[in-house]
């Protein structure tokens, strides 16, 4: 029986660079694409926060929306990243964009301006109410400043039939377990942590938008699928494999491990713009170790 839309793994893409003028590097991304697909992701995320979408311009961003699609071809869903902490903008732009090729948009929690329950509430509703295509939402209070309580994500959950999931990225398995226990049936609660993706899927997530499956995109979605099966005494060594690598890509922050690690694979040139920098030496030598052991 086929799974439902944004179950499994889904790869937070990232965008490759070249060094000249930091310019996109298409040809990469191109192969990125084919590379994940064919390694058995179940669906792409273009343009989140991984992709370094915020130090793009808006034609860039309609540039990479565009060829991603073409690329895919109809091959995977894709989800596409889309929020900000200005309501009246985010649904302006979701009147604006074509969507054409895109089964769903993730939509992060308005950051900075920290608005409490109710703003978040309101902002959700009003998106939902803009979007032409299904919303998830995504948490994630150590980027934004802001949490999107359990409370609230059910009540969304509950009366907005266009939201439907959460990528959650607190890290508070208290509020994950409360979302996961009361969420009306068909919600998807989605890791947005690769490192605790297999303990999530235990509790009953739905899979995970994943950092790490940009370079280990089979690994990743073995585990994932072996998950959903309820297969954890499988997945578990996989997960424990693949574990030294999920939390070194974050010691100096997303996307720079990442974007070091696929250096190492050959898949891209480690470029990144502005106000983030590469990963330092020590960063990745240990990366190197790690995939190096890693590979056995």
């Amino acid at each position: 029986m086929k799974q439902p839309i944004f179950t499994g793994t889904g790869v937070a893409l990232i965008t490759p660079f070249r060094k000249q003028q930091e310019t996109v590097d298409f040809t990469k991304l191109e192969a990125l694409i084919e590379n994940i697909i064919t390694n058995g992701v179940d669906y792409i995320v273009a343009l989140g926060t991984t992709s370094e979408a915020a130090t793009m311009t808006e034609s860039e961003r309609s540039a990479v929306q565009a060829f991603i699609v073409e690329t895919v071809a109809g091959r995977c869903p894709i989800m596409l990243g889309l929020g900000g902490n200005n309501t009246l903008n985010v649904t302006d732009t979701i009147n604006r964009i074509c969507f054409d090729g895109i089964s769903g948009i993730l939509s992060v929690t308005p950051y900075y301006n920290k608005p409490n329950q109710r703003g978040l509430l309101q902002h959700y509703r009003n998106v939902a109410e803009a979007s032409p295509v299904p919303v998830i939402m995504y948490n994630v209070p150590g980027r934004t400043g802001v949490n999107l309580s359990a409370e609230t994500t059910l009540a969304l959950a509950s009366e907005c039939p266009n939201i439907i999931g959460i990528k959650e990225a607190s890290g508070n398995m208290q509020q994950i377990m409360e979302i996961l226990r009361n969420r009306p049936e068909g919600f998807r609660v989605i890791s947005g942590d690769d490192s605790l993706t297999y303990p999530m899927m235990a509790l009953g997530a739905d899979g995970v938008i994943s950092v790490i499956a940009n370079a280990l995109p089979k690994e990743t979605s073995s585990m994932v699928h072996l998950a959903l099966k309820g297969d954890f005494k499988k997945a578990q060594p996989l997960h424990y494999r693949m574990l030294p690598l999920m939390n070194a890509i974050f010691d100096e922050g997303n996307p720079t491990g990442i974007k070091a690690l696929l250096e190492l694979q050959g898949m891209i040139t480690n470029v990144l713009r502005l106000p983030l920098v590469k990963a330092s030496k020590p960063l990745s030598n240990k990366l190197s170790t790690l995939y190096n052991e890693f590979r056995g």
